[in-house]
C-alpha cells in the first residue's frame, strides 16, 4: 500500500506513543511506596477485577544498539539470582494486599531478554504465582524470547512452567542488519522453533520485527516479510525503530551507518502491510497483525480490543497490571506506579521490606475519560461520544468538554482522507488513516496544548 509522500512530511511530528494515558514522561516523583500500598488496595474495588502480572527481567547477554528498554547487560549468576529473589518477594507482598477472590487473565514476561535466565528460575517464579492465585480460564501466559537463546529443551519445560504464548524477536532475518545492531543471530531456524512450540497443544508464536534500522530498504523488508507470511505466526508485530539518543546513549551508534529516511521507512511499513493483508492477517493498532481467526482480530471485528503495558488483548483478558521487578509500571485504574530503575537499587529496597515504588501519577476521572477515548482510536479505530457517555454515566456532551474537543481540529483529517466523522460525534479512522493514528489520538488530549513534553516522531 502506497502512502502519499505529502502526508508523511504533514503528519511526521513528535507525539506520545499513547501505550499508556497521560504517557509515562508525566508520571512525578512525588509518588511513593505509601501512596502505591493506597493504590493497590483501593484496585480491588476497580474495573477491571482480573489480574494482569507483568515481571521484567531486565539483563541481556549482550547490547543491541537499537534497545530501548531498561536493560543491563551481565554475567553475574550471583546478582541475577539476588534479583529474582527479591522479585519474588515483591510477589509475596502485593499478593497480601489483594482481595483472595480476584483472578489472574494474564502474565507477561518482559525484558531485557527473560530467556537469559536459567529455566529452573523461571519455573521457580511461575510456580509461586500459580500456588499464590486463582486463574481465569484460558490465561494467555506469555514470555519475550531472544531466538538465538532458545532450544527445544528450553521451550519444553517453559510449557511445562505454564507458557501459552511466546514472543520471539526476531528484529530482521538479515545476518548484516543484525550485526551491525549487535544482536546473535537465532541459534537455529526460526521455522524450527515456531515448529516446536507448535508441537505443544494450546501455544501461540508472535514473531517481531523493526523497520528502520540501517541497511533496511523497502525490498529487504520486502523478503523479510515474505519469509515471515511463509512461517505464518498466529500473530506478528513490525515496530517502528524510535530514534531517542538523548535517552538511550547506544541508538547513536546507529547514525553511524546512516538511518533510513521516513519516507522510505513508511514505505517499508506500507510494504510489511499489504504482503500481511495478503496472507491471511488483519492489521491491529498501529503495528500488529493477527490471523484473521484469532481472539484479536475477532475483538477488533467487534470493538472489543483493548490495549495496556503488556500490547493488544480482548476486553476477556483485560487486567489492572501489577508490575513485579525493576522498572515495572503497574497499570491499576487509577494509578500508574513505577519501580525503581536500577536493577541492583530495586533488590536492596525490596529485601528491606519496602516496595520499591520511585514514581507514579494519580489518574483523575476526566483524564480516565480521554484516555478511554484515545484508547479507543489506537486500538478500535472507532470511537463514540455516545458510547463514551454509556461507559461512564456521562452525556456526549460531557465527554466532548473532557476532551477538549473542537471539530476544526480534525478538519485536515477528513479533508485528506485519515478520517470520517459522523454527526461530530462518531469517528471512524480510514485505511490510510490507520498509519497515522497517533496525529489523530492526540487531537484528542488536552495535555498537548498545555506544555512541552518530548517524544519520538509518528512515523
Amino acid at each position: 500500500m502506497e502512502i502519499p509522500e505529502n502526508l508523511t512530511n504533514k503528519y511526521n511530528l513528535p507525539v506520545p506513543r499513547y501505550t499508556s494515558y497521560p504517557p509515562a514522561n508525566y508520571f512525578s516523583d512525588d509518588f511513593g511506596e505509601e501512596d502505591y500500598i493506597k493504590a493497590v488496595d483501593a484496585s480491588n474495588q476497580e474495573w477491571p477485577e482480573n489480574i494482569s502480572i507483568y515481571i521484567h527481567i531486565p539483563f541481556c547477554t549482550k547490547q543491541c544498539y537499537f534497545c530501548g528498554c531498561n536493560a543491563h547487560v551481565t554475567h553475574d549468576n550471583h546478582r541475577i539470582s539476588n534479583y529474582i529473589e527479591a522479585l519474588k518477594k515483591e510477589i509475596l507482598m502485593v499478593r497480601k494486599l489483594l482481595s483472595p477472590d480476584r483472578k489472574v487473565s494474564q502474565i507477561h514476561w518482559g525484558g531485557g531478554t527473560p530467556n537469559s535466565l536459567p529455566v529452573e528460575m523461571i519455573t521457580d517464579i511461575m510456580d509461586l504465582i500459580t500456588g499464590n492465585f486463582k486463574y481465569i480460564k484460558n490465561p494467555e501466559i506469555a514470555i519475550e524470547c531472544h531466538p538465538a537463546l532458545l532450544d527445544e529443551n528450553y521451550i519444553r519445560q517453559l510449557v511445562s512452567a505454564g507458557f501459552n504464548r511466546f514472543s520471539l524477536g526476531i528484529q530482521d532475518f538479515r545476518q548484516d542488519v543484525l550485526t551491525n545492531v549487535n544482536r546473535d543471530s537465532p541459534a537455529v531456524p526460526v521455522e524450527d522453533l515456531v515448529a516446536w512450540i507448535r508441537s505443544f497443544e494450546g501455544t501461540g508464536v508472535n514473531l517481531d520485527f523493526i523497520y528502520g534500522l540501517p541497511f533496511q530498504t523497502v525490498k529487504t523488508f520486502s523478503d523479510t516479510m515474505e519469509k515471515a507470511a511463509e512461517i505464518s505466526p498466529d500473530r506478528l508485530v513490525t515496530f517502528s525503530y524510535a530514534h531517542v539518543p538523548w535517552i538511550k546513549k547506544a541508538q547513536k551508534i546507529l547514525e553511524k551507518s546512516g538511518l533510513p529516511e521516513p519516507t522510505e521507512k513508511l514505505r517499508m511499513f506500507g510494504t510489511g502491510y499489504k504482503i500481511l493483508k495478503e496472507n491471511g492477517y488483519t492489521p491491529i493498532g498501529l503495528d500488529h497483525y493477527a490471523k484473521n481467526e484469532d481472539e484479536l482480530s475477532i475483538a477488533l471485528k467487534n470493538r472489543r480490543l483493548h490495549r495496556n503495558f503488556q500490547g493488544y488483548c480482548t476486553r476477556e483478558t483485560t487486567g489492572q497490571v501489577y508490575a513485579f521487578g525493576a522498572t515495572g509500571i503497574s497499570q491499576l485504574e487509577s494509578v500508574y506506579a513505577q519501580n525503581e530503575k536500577d536493577p541492583d537499587r530495586y533488590t536492596e529496597i525490596i529485601n528491606s521490606n519496602r516496595f520499591a515504588t520511585t514514581k507514579g501519577y494519580r489518574v483523575n476521572q476526566t483524564e480516565k475519560i480521554i484516555r478511554h477515548v484515545i484508547t479507543e482510536v489506537m486500538c478500535n479505530q472507532y470511537v463514540s461520544f455516545r458510547e463514551a457517555g454509556n461507559v461512564f454515566g456521562l452525556s456526549p456532551d460531557e465527554i466532548m468538554k473532557a476532551v477538549n474537543f473542537e471539530e476544526k481540529r480534525f478538519e485536515e483529517f477528513v479533508s485528506d482522507g485519515l478520517l470520517v466523522i459522523k454527526n461530530s460525534e462518531i469517528f471512524k479512522v480510514t485505511e490510510t488513516g490507520r498509519f497515522f493514528m497517533r496525529n489523530i489520538a492526540s487531537q484528542f488530549d488536552p495535555n498537548l496544548q498545555k506544555g512541552e513534553k518530548r517524544f519520538s516522531k509518528s512515523l
